[in-house]
C-alpha cells in the first residue's frame, strides 16, 4: 500500500519546488525522502486544481452531506457482503 502524506508535508514540498525552479524533481525528492514521480504528481495536481493541494481521504468531499452519503454507502456494501457470507454459510450447513 502506498504511503499517505499529510497536506502540510505536500504543501512544503510543492512550495520548495516552486521556490527552487533550478532543481530537478529528483534532487528535491531525495531531500524530502520521497520518489521523484511522487513530487511531479503533486506539482501537476496542484497546478490542475487551481493551486490547491489535494489530499486523498475524508477531506475531499464537497459537503458534510456528501461525506455522510459516502459513509452510508460503504456501510451498506459492508452489510450486504456480510449478509451474502451468512447466506452461503447457511446453505452449506443446511445440506
Amino acid at each position: 500500500m502506498a504511503k499517505q502524506y499529510d497536506k502540510e508535508f505536500k504543501e512544503q514540498v510543492i512550495q520548495y519546488v516552486l521556490d527552487h525552479p533550478d532543481l530537478t524533481y529528483t534532487q528535491i525528492a531525495k531531500q524530502f525522502g520521497v520518489h521523484d514521480t511522487t513530487v511531479g504528481g503533486w506539482v501537476k495536481s496542484y497546478k490542475n486544481h487551481g493551486d490547491q493541494v489535494v489530499v486523498r481521504g475524508s477531506g475531499n468531499y464537497a459537503s458534510d452531506e456528501a461525506k455522510e452519503i459516502a459513509h452510508l454507502k460503504k456501510q451498506l456494501r459492508d452489510t450486504q457482503d456480510a449478509l451474502n457470507v451468512l447466506k452461503k454459510a447457511i446453505s452449506i450447513l443446511g445440506k
